[in-house]
């Protein structure tokens, strides 16, 4: 019954470069990319959103300040927010502060990607190159999962602001 340990560890083994596949997650310098992720969209229609979590392990705020793609000639950074009782978003122009021991969500209603004209829709379960512009760490080559498109009960962007949060 010795040989049952040593196949099962074995196995764990050989398994374990496959777990790694399966992550979605980047590194650049002191910054962690985490899933970056759409969805689909409907024929026709003329944007795509971006969303993804960027932790900064580093003693230094980094900024996200651009993010170029083959979907799209215009990606933009965005916000949600609201101001005097209505929801905003605007266009982030100088880009998005990545704080030191700090962790920023881009996701629906809040912090967030736009991918402006994009050229095709994004279809479910394919994946699209984008690359990371970053004031310090510099560009960074992800791949955004495009996930099923949102639910018709869900509002637009959704209520919650994008949130940072402390390590």
């Amino acid at each position: 019954m010795k040989i049952l340990p040593k196949m099962l560890a074995a196995a764990i083994l050989c398994a374990a470069p496959a777990f790694g596949a399966f992550a979605h997650d980047y590194k650049a310098g002191n910054l962690e990319i985490n899933h970056p992720a759409s969805r689909a969209t409907l024929a026709g229609a003329p944007v795509g959103g971006g969303f993804m979590k960027i932790v900064n392990h580093g003693k230094e705020a980094d900024r996200l300040v651009s993010i170029t793609s083959p979907v799209s000639d215009d990606v933009q950074l965005h916000e949600m927010a609201m101001e005097n009782d209505v929801m905003k978003m605007r266009q982030l122009k100088d880009g998005i502060e990545i704080p030191a021991g700090a962790a920023v969500e881009l996701k629906p209603g809040g912090l967030h990607v736009m991918f402006m004209a994009i050229k095709q829709p994004f279809k479910e379960g394919e994946k699209f190159a984008a690359t990371l512009n970053f004031e310090k760490a510099g560009p960074v080559a992800v791949e955004f999962d495009v996930g099923p498109p949102k639910k018709k009960d869900e509002k637009q962007h959704g209520q919650k602001e994008g949130e940072v949060h402390k390590m």
